[in-house]
């Protein structure tokens, strides 16, 4: 465990101007430290050493004020101390991402005669230092405005262009391809140590896989949601016969499809039942949530017009067919989000095919999900890139400078769902204070940093979940997991039999990390986790 001070925070925010409109580049013309980061993510910051950057919050319990924020108040329930987080950006809920991506698309969908180009949306407000270049690859809808809802939390760590292709655009998949890979040469070219992310979803997610099938050699890393790749497998290809034959004027399609965007009644349902509604309020959210979709009829008509949506969806096929055959070339980082409940895609198989044929891939997968995740409630893609490792500014990923701390909310979540290990052990912390008394609790921790807190763990590691939570809530310390490499060796071993047995790393890597930052080293170690899962049997 480290307790790391200012000396090892990410730059602090930093303005930058945001473009109203960025045409396309195409028209325009230190090794990973030996010590891995375990799951266990977490930057412990003394208050004396926060910057002003970071602080300035107090711990849980919050109300919401204004549309775009949050304000922290003081709570009888605890301390009156600035916390070691970064801001909170409050997301709306998914009724309310999709009207935004409807207000924003039908802005988008004014015809203007344009090619393909890229837009850098405004919302997006300062960012870190560095920040890697985020290109978001839109589904068929193609207007560039499903990121929508993301775009103020994600511009504080990207610098976000979003592709927007123009209703009446007929640029085929291939051109498409070409036109991103002359903007990622030429971003690449411009800052050759700066990573380029592709967000893609649906046929967005087939554009990436092509891009980076093409361009091995480009520090690429993928985010591909519910990838279009398995569409000769879907039941979308039914509609084909059927919009050709139909009248323009019926638009049975378009209900169809919002029918998915709305995502899963039952979810809300049950979400509505967990929070105490009576079933009257439960079926009036409902139906008042079905009357506003159908309000989206018109822009949803307006964005894909019957021989447009006939064009992407022949896209779709020839799309998934180029990014198959080129899929065992790909080389980058991909991080693959998949949806349980996705009605147009069979997304889940579709995800644990990827993962198996990409060299170098993490998939997640959400079971109460449907086809346009960026628009489910409660998904936060920011939080996901957090808690899988998987934001970088350099060709490396750096465990210091690279770190993002959590917001409060996303502590409060952790702190919660975890909540119920801690009624069940009823832990106990000790500490020893400088005069060599121990007492109960943590006054016996320094109070400025840096600190690596090294111990030995036993059954899981399960004592994580206290000492995490303890540090935070008690001290105000919010602590990062590292471990040894040989752990994880062990771990995939399977070595068994280790209760109460110190294992030690021959090199000692703990020592010269503390040398390297100057930082304190405190042991520590646990008792009654191995008994007590003998117990627990």
């Amino acid at each position: 465990m480290a307790a790391t001070g200012a000396c090892l925070l990410p730059p602090g925010v930093s303005p930058a101007p945001r473009l109203r409109g960025r045409a396309s580049a195409a028209a325009s013309s230190d090794q990973n430290p030996r010590l891995s980061s375990s799951l266990t993510r977490g930057c412990a910051v003394s208050k004396q050493q926060a910057p002003s950057a970071l602080t300035g919050t107090t711990i849980p319990r919050t109300r919401p004020v204004g549309e775009h924020g949050r304000r922290y108040e003081k709570s009888t329930s605890y301390r009156d101390w600035s916390a070691p987080f970064v801001e909170d950006v409050e997301l709306e809920s998914g009724p309310d991402r999709v009207k935004r991506f409807f207000d924003h698309a039908k802005d988008l969908a004014r015809p203007d005669g344009g090619p393909p180009r890229w837009f850098s949306p405004l919302e997006c407000g300062s960012r870190l230092e560095k920040s890697p270049l985020l290109l978001y690859l839109p589904g068929i809808d193609g207007t560039g405005a499903g990121l929508t809802s993301h775009h103020k939390k994600l511009g504080k760590i990207f610098d976000i262009w979003c592709l927007h292709i123009p209703v009446m655009d007929r640029t085929s998949f291939r051109d498409l391809v070409k036109m991103i890979e002359r903007t990622i040469k030429s971003e690449n070219y411009r800052s050759p140590n700066r990573p380029i992310y592709l967000v893609g979803e649906s046929l967005g997610g087939c554009l990436a896989l092509a891009v980076a099938a093409r361009n091995p050699d480009i520090d690429l890393l993928l985010i591909l949601a519910n990838p279009a790749t398995s569409f000769d497998k879907s039941q979308i290809q039914a509609l084909l016969p059927l919009l050709e034959l139909m009248p323009e004027q019926l638009q049975l399609t378009y209900p169809f499809i919002l029918s998915f965007m709305a995502g899963d009644p039952s979810r809300k349902f049950k979400a509505s039942t967990e929070e105490g509604l009576a079933p009257q309020r439960t079926v009036e959210e409902l139906s008042k949530d079905l009357l506003t979709m159908s309000s989206h009829v018109s822009v949803l008509a307006d964005i894909l017009p019957k021989e447009t949506l006939l064009w992407k969806l022949q896209m779709l096929k020839s799309a998934s067919a180029y990014s198959n055959s080129r899929i065992h070339d790909v080389n980058a980082q991909t991080l693959l989000l998949t949806s349980a409940k996705d009605w147009l895609l069979p997304s889940q198989a579709e995800g644990a095919r990827l993962n198996n044929a990409l060299r170098r891939s993490h998939i997640r997968k959400f079971e109460d999900c449907g086809h346009y995740l960026f628009l489910e409630d409660d998904f936060d893609l920011v939080t996901i890139i957090k808690r899988v490792g998987f934001y970088r500014r350099g060709k490396c990923l750096d465990y210091v400078s690279d770190y993002l701390p959590p917001t409060p909310a996303e502590y409060r979540k952790v702190y919660e769902s975890n909540r119920w290990f801690n009624e069940i052990t009823g832990p106990v912390m000790l500490s020893t204070l400088e005069d060599g008394r121990i007492v109960r609790g943590l006054d016996g921790i320094p109070s400025e940093g840096p600190v690596l807190y090294v111990g030995y763990h036993m059954l899981l590691g399960l004592e994580l979940v206290p000492l995490v939570t303890g540090f935070m809530n008690e001290r105000n310390i919010l602590l990062r997991g590292i471990a040894h490499p040989m752990i994880f060796e062990n771990y995939e071993k399977g070595q068994t039999g280790e209760e109460y047995k110190l294992i030690w790393p021959e090199q000692s890597e703990f020592v010269r990390m503390a040398i390297k930052f100057g930082a304190k080293i405190v042991p520590f170690g646990t008792v009654g986790e191995d008994d007590f899962g003998e117990v627990s049997q």
